[in-house]
């Protein structure tokens, strides 16, 4: 850029009322820190910006509001969970409106109703005003250009549809009305059905990617929710999807501490178990866990693979003695004497055992959730792809794709342990009824 333009420009800059050149300025400063995800598609009637917490969405939310209500005269409708939510976070949070708009284009804010009435680049004015999502009613008269929905997946899901519908009937002014989500995931009937929705334009931004955010409290984060399913949608952002009727919900999974290491004397017996593919290109589910010298049970890694019979021969007898394990547990319905061979010809010492299922997959699956349920088994932490599956087992089956073969080796693994234990007690039992007599 030569002096002569560079001049022009600062002539035409110092032309401009302060008001202006500060929203300009403001504007300017952003785009040039905000990340891609950030920032709105070029052309969109919803957004859904999913994020993580301490992601940013916030701010993302208040810099796409306050922006276009300075470029033009607009009513804005203001959107969250409650008033004491809409009031600390949307409007004078530390990320909220007030702190983005600069003071200079305030004309009144009343705190109490929750209205904002700010000056525009063309010398109007543009007025924001909150609702409640508990109250769908408010919503119903009221016109309005654009809207932001914050944190949508917390709106109470008894009254959501109610105020989203309500809201969408009064979203009739200018030409090209739009609405701005931002929220971290939850499973709630409105936010599916937004994600749904093939016009819904969808970002995702994890909690990791704020560059801001203090480094001792990511790492934090990290210890506690790394490889869990709470930290996959409150860090992560991903929508997780509780199936009805499924034998595992998210509540029954424990994790133990990330650094969980299992010591000799805390694990009295350890099994890995083999899940054979029932047909070509099918995962070979291998699943090792622990019973406790508590009663209680580990599932120590999932060691399923996608492979070769030599494949997943090795990857059996590398779990076998990574974990220094009693035996390994096969299931061979569909491979019968070819499981046993695969696994010795890698290694023919190996403490095998083979199991035959005689019942269908949601029965054999029945007790072991049964044990979750009652706090007995714990999980080590990174096992996402095995916690989806579980997920998806229902009282009428897999509902997942393909074959539930992590599942099915977890099974096998916790009902081999837990017939070991039923042994020893019995015989601890007899031992005393003998001596008793």
């Amino acid at each position: 850029m030569d002096d002569a333009i560079r001049a022009q420009i600062a002539d035409q800059l110092a032309s401009l009322p302060t008001a202006q050149l500060e929203g300009l300025a403001r504007r300017y400063e952003w785009l040039q820190t905000a990340r891609a995800d950030q920032l709105p598609p070029e052309d969109f009637f919803v957004w859904l910006l999913m994020a993580g917490r301490g992601a940013g969405k916030t701010r993302s939310g208040a810099e796409d509001i306050w922006w276009s209500a300075y470029v033009a005269d607009e009513r804005v409708a203001v959107l969250g969970p409650t008033l004491p939510d809409i009031r600390k976070t949307a409007f004078e949070g530390e990320s909220g409106l007030l702190s983005r708009i600069p003071p200079s284009l305030v004309i009144n804010y009343n705190r109490t109703s929750l209205e904002l009435w700010t000056r525009t680049m063309n010398g109007g004015s543009s007025y924001y005003v909150g609702y409640s999502a508990e109250e769908p009613e408010r919503l119903r008269g009221p016109q309005h250009h654009r809207a932001w929905c914050d944190e949508l997946g917390a709106w109470n899901p008894k009254k959501a549809q109610d105020v989203w519908d309500n809201l969408l009937f009064g979203l009739r002014l200018g030409s090209s009305p739009r609405i701005v989500v931002t929220t971290t995931p939850r499973t709630t009937p409105l936010l599916r059905s937004l994600v749904k929705d093939q016009t819904t334009r969808i970002s995702t931004a994890s909690t990791f990617a704020n560059k801001h955010l203090p480094e001792s409290i990511l790492r934090k984060f990290r210890e506690k929710y790394e490889g869990t399913r709470l930290g996959r949608q409150e860090l992560e952002a991903e929508l997780l999807e509780d199936v009805v009727g499924a034998l595992w919900t998210d509540e029954y999974i424990v994790h133990a501490d990330l650094n969980y290491v299992w010591q000799e004397d805390e694990i009295v017996r350890i099994v890995v178990a083999v899940d054979p593919s029932g047909s070509k290109g099918d995962f070979v589910g291998i699943v090792v866990a622990g019973l406790r010298a508590d009663g209680s049970y580990v599932v120590l890694a999932d060691r399923t693979i996608n492979g070769s019979p030599a494949e997943w021969g090795r990857a059996v007898v590398r779990a076998y003695e990574e974990f220094e394990a009693d035996r390994v547990v096969a299931e061979v319905n569909f491979g019968g004497a070819m499981v046993e061979a695969v696994i010795r010809n890698v290694d023919p010492n190996v403490s095998y055992d083979e199991v035959r299922a005689s019942r269908g997959k949601v029965v054999r699956a029945e007790p072991i959730a049964a044990l979750y349920e009652q706090g007995r088994v714990t999980h080590a932490r990174g096992m996402v792809e095995l916690e989806k599956q579980m997920m998806l087992m229902t009282n009428d089956g897999y509902v997942g794709e393909g074959s539930p073969d992590r599942v099915d080796a977890l099974v096998w693994a916790l009902t081999a342990l837990s017939k070991k234990k039923k042994r020893k007690e019995s015989s601890l039992a007899a031992d005393g009824e003998r001596k008793a007599a």
